[in-house]
């Protein structure tokens, strides 16, 4: 299994998966959004993406992270944001070498702390990520706030 950081070379079959995760999520189809939200963050360097190239060169799975800083730790920490398989090969291993190739990526940046979120019902990633060591958090609630940033103007 071949495990990179993700390129601008990689834009077009990368935003398939990306839009395909967004649609796993229940988000409707926008490839062209997907798209443009990747090539920032290729171009920027803004966030870690590893992708998983099968063995005809097509990309099968990808993961991505985000650097911050844990203020209680007074350490960095990357947050494990999006982690797809394309269906066809689910269950093959792909998951769990891209989850293990971010867990190498971090600590090579000496980043000691990982943290991500899954859908409670989503079993098959909670499998998973337990699997390879992670632990549910049973000491703090998460609380998100959603608001519309298109009003919002200078």
């Amino acid at each position: 299994m071949s495990i990179r950081h993700a390129t601008l070379d990689d834009l077009e079959p990368l935003s398939a998966l990306l839009d395909g995760y967004r649609q796993f999520y229940r988000q409707e189809p926008d490839l062209a959004g997907a798209r443009r939200f990747l090539q920032a963050r290729l171009e920027l360097g803004d966030s870690h993406i590893l992708v998983h190239e099968g063995p005809t060169g097509g990309l099968l799975g990808f993961v991505q992270l985000y650097p911050l800083l844990s203020t209680v730790r007074l350490a960095p920490l990357w947050l494990l944001n999006d982690l797809f398989v394309a269906p066809q090969a689910r269950r093959s291993g792909v998951g769990r070498a891209l989850m293990l190739a971010a867990r190498e990526l971090a600590s090579s940046h000496g980043v000691g702390h990982l943290k991500l979120a899954t859908e409670i019902d989503n079993r098959t990633a909670q499998a998973l990520y337990e699997s390879s060591g992670w632990h549910r958090d049973t000491t703090f609630y998460h609380y998100g706030l959603l608001f519309d940033t298109q009003t919002v103007r200078d």
